[in-house]
């Protein structure tokens, strides 16, 4: 059987989440204009609708900068990290890995787990490929990293969150720190879904997730009892 690793599958029996409704479909409409970016955008969200209004720089966010909120509305540029970015930093072969990042999101949404709504995405082309762009509503929290004391109950339901992805299958390369946020009201939210891909079955995910999270805590400075919430913690 061939392997899709961006193909949504069944969830886990255990699934704590209560799944919601599916979200609509996209519509693609081209040559659009996006706040603070230009024009020849092709945008791709639910009924093609286009961010209006003015683009704020979102304070506090990490990452790898151009972050910005237009009304409930954050859009997240796509640009590369590593030794690579000094060399090309927003340029992609093709609008593939966009679309592939929100159908990933779209299957975490619609399954209950805990993460910010996909709004859809866009990109155009550019001399030697394409630019993109993320969109997903707005969520007020803070990020992991601005209070290293989540509680027990928070730890609690990011152990849950990580041990949800671990049993689906789902192995995110990009979740570190940063990409956990803490809503006001309570709970976490998980972001950046960039390369995540389904693995197959009975992939160990586990480790893998522990040790993203134990080099990005270093590169950090975090102080122990935020390694202890994963980094010393066998799976739940």
């Amino acid at each position: 059987m061939i392997h899709d690793p961006y193909l949504v599958p069944p969830l886990p029996a255990s699934w704590p989440y209560e799944p919601g409704s599916p979200l609509r479909p996209l519509g693609c409409r081209i040559n659009l204009e996006l706040p603070s970016l230009g024009g020849g955008w092709r945008v791709c969200t639910p009924g093609g609708v286009a961010p209006v209004g003015e683009a704020v720089p979102l304070e506090g966010a990490f990452g790898r900068g151009g972050i910005v909120r237009v009304g409930d509305m954050v859009m997240r540029p796509y640009r590369r990290g590593g030794l690579l970015r000094h060399l090309n930093e927003r340029t992609y072969r093709s609008h593939l890995r966009f679309a592939a990042e929100h159908a990933v999101h779209r299957g975490l949404w619609e399954a209950g787990f805990p993460t910010v709504e996909p709004l859809g995405y866009a990109w155009r082309p550019t001399r030697f490929g394409v630019e993109g762009v993320l969109f997903t509503r707005m969520a007020e929290g803070e990020t992991w990293p601005r209070r290293w004391d989540l509680g027990t109950a928070r730890a609690g339901e990011l152990r849950q969150a990580i041990a949800c992805l671990c049993e689906w299958g789902l192995w995110a390369p990009d979740l570190n720190a940063t990409n956990v946020m803490l809503p006001e009201a309570g709970g976490v939210l998980l972001l950046d879904w960039d390369r995540a891909r389904f693995e197959p079955e009975g992939a160990d995910l586990w480790p893998r997730y522990r040790a993203r999270l134990e080099r990005s805590l270093r590169k950090l400075g975090a102080p122990a009892e935020a390694f202890a919430i994963i980094g010393s913690e066998p799976r739940p």
